[in-house]
């Protein structure tokens, strides 16, 4: 078992920095790393970590993350693999694929419904598992199906749409981690190439005015609520809640702006004085200044509002 064991980890790097794989450009080290350029060698590194016992974490572009400073004590598999191919209306590309690369290939096809992932970084797998998107459209209304690896059987599986169980920023691979994402068929609308373009220049534009995309970041630090405030000195004081309670969702951004944060520091990180969701990287930033900064966030924002927001981005390492 020991000679196995031994094999099988000298697959795997060891002690790579995680800082320069993920947008917010923090993070310690990953104690083994993998990249798996093919499924297979995905899933075989997967198993390998179940051999040995030992955790592990899929990484695809980084974003909507935050990596301890002290990294993390197991497996990192940074997905690699990018086939992709455009049949009709429908799409097959493989998870480690960027969304801005599908954006790219997709231009000049005559295929709609892509325009509110311009600008979104990240990969297709981890669009999937964060159910990505505007307001308007997300990941739920583009998934054909979803190819899975299941760590419980071991096996390949097939979610259709309605398996995934999309809802605001969420799908069952958030809440059943033995789901693997691997791949996807992404089934989209003909329009005419003038309109497309103008839906990504629209989504593109919105995002280069609205967020703080010259400093790195993880993207949006909370979900925005969904409910209502009812509180009628809070309606008083902030008539704009009138407007959000007619759709029962309140933009974190607002809220944070509101118990005036914008433009608060630590250490090395910054509340976005463009967006109040946004937590920037100053450049030294660690991850101890970018979690006392959200606790700071959740308590004003409690204090004030009553409302415990949740975060969107993930946690590796902590």
């Amino acid at each position: 078992m020991e000679n196995n064991k031994a094999k099988i980890i000298k697959k795997f790097q060891k002690g790579i920095s995680l800082k320069k794989y993920t947008t917010f450009l923090i993070g310690g080290p990953a104690r083994y790393f993998y990249l798996a350029k093919t499924k297979a060698d995905f899933i075989e590194a997967i198993k390998s970590a179940k051999e040995l016992q030992l955790p592990f974490f899929i990484l695809g572009g980084g974003s909507n993350l935050l990596v301890s400073d002290k990294g993390f004590l197991g497996l990192v598999i940074k997905t690699l693999f990018l086939k992709f191919s455009i049949q009709r209306d429908k799409i097959y590309a493989e998870s480690g694929i960027p969304l801005s690369l599908i954006v790219q290939k997709v231009k000049g096809k005559k295929l709609g419904n892509l325009g509110h992932l311009a600008g979104i970084p990240g990969t297709l797998g981890g669009a999937i598992y964060g159910n990505a998107g505007t307001k308007k459209l997300s990941m739920k209304n583009i998934i054909e199906r979803v190819e899975v690896f299941d760590l419980k059987g071991n096996k390949l599986k097939i979610f259709r749409n309605k398996d995934c169980h999309f809802t605001y920023r969420e799908s069952i691979f958030k809440k059943k981690k033995n789901l693997i994402i691997l791949s996807a068929v992404l089934k989209l609308k003909k329009e005419k190439s003038n309109k497309i373009e103008k839906d990504f220049k629209k989504h593109l534009n919105y995002r280069k005015n609205t967020q703080p995309l010259n400093l790195p970041s993880a993207g949006s630090i909370f979900k925005s609520y969904q409910g209502k405030i009812l509180k009628k000195n809070l309606l008083k004081e902030f008539p704009e809640l009138k407007e959000f309670n007619k759709n029962k969702m309140i933009p974190a951004g607002y809220l944070i702006e509101k118990c005036n944060l914008k433009g608060k520091k630590s250490g090395g990180a910054r509340i976005s004085e463009k967006h109040a969701n946004f937590i920037v990287n100053l450049g030294k930033a660690k991850a101890k200044d970018v979690v006392f900064l959200i606790k700071l966030i959740k308590n004003k924002v409690k204090k004030k509002f009553g409302i415990e927001l949740e975060t969107e981005i993930q946690f590796l390492g902590f």
